[in-house]
């Protein structure tokens, strides 16, 4: 499901983002090794659910949608996929919900491609803003950082 989401999402040859790029740095996900490491990952956010979170949702044919968070000095949102044939129809919007609960008062500081419009717009929307940071990420794909006020029990920020 990752692989297939960044293809849809992050090819943009004008920074060297084609096919074989993705394939080349997020291809293992579609791999026996790489769907052994997503399992991995799934059964240790089931014994450690203070420390890690995955959830997956699924339609009646395929994995429709991921949230991943790991909680250390920030709580690291990521990564999260919603296929773009089911987006709009809510499923992102609970998905966040779902890891905002789990993450609470904890500082989120998640990063998006700085030309994914509507993954920004997504997190905005649910209280994120763009700090100004950037990174390349693998050297070639363009970041910006967004963070989440901390919100306390009470409210207040």
């Amino acid at each position: 499901m990752p692989l297939k989401a960044w293809l849809r999402t992050y090819l943009n040859p004008e920074v060297g983002i084609d096919e074989g790029w993705i394939r080349e740095h997020r291809g293992t996900s579609a791999t026996a090794e790489g769907v052994t490491r997503w399992r991995e990952f799934i059964e240790a956010a089931n014994q450690q659910p203070d420390l890690l979170l995955c959830r997956v949702a699924r339609s009646a044919t395929e994995i429709a949608g991921v949230v991943c968070g790991r909680r250390g000095r920030v709580v690291t949102l990521g990564p999260m996929y919603v296929l773009n044939h089911v987006q709009g129809r809510g499923l992102g919007g609970r998905m966040m919900t779902e890891f905002l609960t789990w993450a609470g008062a904890a500082p989120i500081c998640p990063w998006d491609t700085d030309d994914n419009d509507s993954a920004i717009r997504f997190h905005q929307r649910h209280g994120f803003t763009i700090t100004g940071e950037r990174e390349l990420r693998q050297g070639s794909l363009p970041d910006v950082g967004m963070t989440r006020e901390v919100v306390s029990a009470a409210g207040h920020r």
